[in-house]
């Protein structure tokens, strides 16, 4: 008995969505909150990376928005990209209701996560260089025609170097902006001359 419950339990706690009808308002929702075409590979990070959508049920509905013309797949620059049509629009707009605001949340937030970390990467790149005693993690924040900033930070093994370059990759900007204004107010040390 106690074994059934835990099932039951565990059943409760799944928050992944099997209805296809579901996944399909949560696609096109996605794809039109973004407001743009989005490649087919990272449409399918997205998506996964939530938990919301599992792999089979993905395909499902991939499957069935562009065989319905809700979707349409072209090549934008070499790439298949995913394109809205103006029913899937209106699926999204109108249909929306029916899928849980919490997963459609859920799947934009994890785009806006997905697409910040992409510019990022293309703005910072980070590396890690074993040196004799450890490694340095190496930063470099590029401009389009300068590095804005190249540094080394010391960690005494790769685990620790990895750490800082993870947190630096979660707001890169924001580490930047840092150095810079701790660099712009750093002053002298005052030295005490007085006679006591």
């Amino acid at each position: 008995m106690h074994d059934e419950n835990i099932f039951k339990m565990s059943e409760l706690a799944d928050t992944e969505i099997r209805d296809i009808p579901t996944i399909n308002i949560l696609l096109c929702y996605l794809i039109h909150k973004i407001g743009k075409p989005v490649e087919a590979e990272q449409l399918y990070e997205i998506a996964i990376s939530t938990g919301v959508i599992n792999y089979f049920s993905y395909l499902d509905s991939v499957d069935y928005l562009t065989k319905n013309k809700l979707l349409t797949l072209e090549k934008i620059d070499g790439t298949d990209h995913f394109v809205i049509t103006p029913k899937g629009t209106a699926c999204a707009k109108e249909l929306k209701k029916y899928a849980p605001k919490s997963y459609r949340d859920q799947l934009v937030l994890a785009a806006l996560r997905y697409f910040t970390r992409l510019k990022y990467e293309q703005e910072l790149k980070v590396e890690y260089i074993p040196i004799e005693n450890g490694y340095y993690t190496h930063i470099r924040c590029l401009d389009a025609n300068n590095d804005l900033m190249d540094l080394k930070l010391f960690a005494p093994d790769l685990t620790q170097a990895k750490l800082i370059g993870e947190k630096i990759m979660l707001n890169p900007s924001g580490f930047y902006g840092k150095v810079i204004e701790l660099a712009l107010s750093n002053e002298e040390v005052k030295y005490d001359l007085s006679d006591n």
